[in-house]
């Protein structure tokens, strides 16, 4: 697991762990049944408070990218390649949702976005 933690960043610290371990188990590189480091133990490393750690992997367990075993820790969930499809989309188009209000903000039309976007991407 690599984490990088930018304490100058607009993201709050809990998001920034939620956005790079959920990056890490979509795109494969933390398999099912990896074991995360116990909140302490990550929140030592880290160099963050334990509160942000736990926020963190409680919303990774909501959306059940890990799970819990009492007393073991917290552990990548085994999931199908179209379950793991189904919360990636789910989870970007939630993002998008919030983005694209933002833009309609400024009174971008949608083909203004796609342009901004294309010259982006």
């Amino acid at each position: 697991m690599n984490i990088a933690i930018s304490n100058t960043s607009d993201t709050p610290i809990y998001q920034q762990l939620f956005e790079q371990i959920s990056s890490q188990i979509f795109k494969g590189e933390l398999h099912s049944g990896y074991s995360l480091p116990p909140i302490r133990q990550a929140a030592t490393e880290l160099r963050v408070s334990i509160i942000t750690v736990k926020k963190a992997w409680e919303e990774l367990e909501r959306l059940g990218l890990i799970y819990t075993v009492t007393g073991k820790g917290c552990f990548v969930a085994e999931l199908s390649p179209e379950e793991m499809l189904r919360k990636r989309n789910d989870l970007l188009l939630k993002q998008m949702e919030m983005d694209i209000s933002y833009y309609k903000s400024f009174g971008l039309t949608a083909d203004e976005i796609v342009e901004l976007l294309r010259k982006i991407y």
